[in-house]
């Protein structure tokens, strides 16, 4: 299932948020950096064991980014601040992640879109996330690369709709109705801390 956890939220699952650090340490050389003691919102998919499947982190823009600290360059130092544009970092996938997963992760990511009323998304993209977007039909704007082949990383910019949300739920096999529930259940209708940027 999708949860929808804040920094401070994880500590309610420690099972989850243990096997995320985890596959975290094994994907980037590390469980964690200075933007997770901003509370974000991190969108993870659990897999049937109860563990981490796949993650990506969720920031507003309005406050302190990976993107407008360190990559700003790659857009000519221009740097992002809106209420509906937020940023997305440490797209992590477990060793034992399929296609249907990293469908389902995407999809968690459109519901959050839609739910906070955001209208784009920014963030870094490899060579190899971006054939995973390709694959899923949501390929991003871009807006300024470096480096060459698979080595080559870009900044993208997403769209959010309803009709993305519509197609990720087909592709993933999640009906829309639960993957709102999801959402729901995990906002009661409030918006966490990390959404007041």
């Amino acid at each position: 299932m999708l949860h929808y956890l804040t920094g401070a939220g994880l500590r309610h699952h420690p099972g989850l948020a243990a096997t995320m650090a985890r596959d975290r340490c094994t994907q980037f050389g590390a469980d964690s950096d200075d933007y997770d003691r901003l509370n974000p919102i991190h969108v993870i998919w659990q897999a049937p064991d109860g563990g981490h499947g796949a993650s990506m982190r969720f920031l507003p823009t309005l406050g302190r980014t990976r993107i407008n600290d360190r990559y700003a360059h790659l857009c000519g130092g221009r740097r992002f601040a809106h209420a509906k544009t937020w940023e997305f970092s440490r797209l992590c996938l477990s060793p034992a992640a399929c296609p249907d997963m990293v469908a389902r992760l995407m999809l968690g990511a459109a519901e959050l879109g839609l739910g906070f009323g955001l209208s784009r998304a920014v963030g870094l993209v490899d060579a190899g996330q971006m054939r995973l977007f390709q694959q899923l039909g949501w390929l991003p704007v871009i807006l300024g690369s470096e480096g060459r082949g698979a080595g080559a990383l870009s900044l993208g910019l997403w769209q959010f709709s309803g009709d993305l949300r519509r197609r990720l739920a087909r592709r993933a096999g999640i009906a829309e109705p639960l993957s709102r529930l999801w959402f729901d259940r995990a906002f009661g209708g409030k918006k966490p801390a990390a959404a007041t940027g």
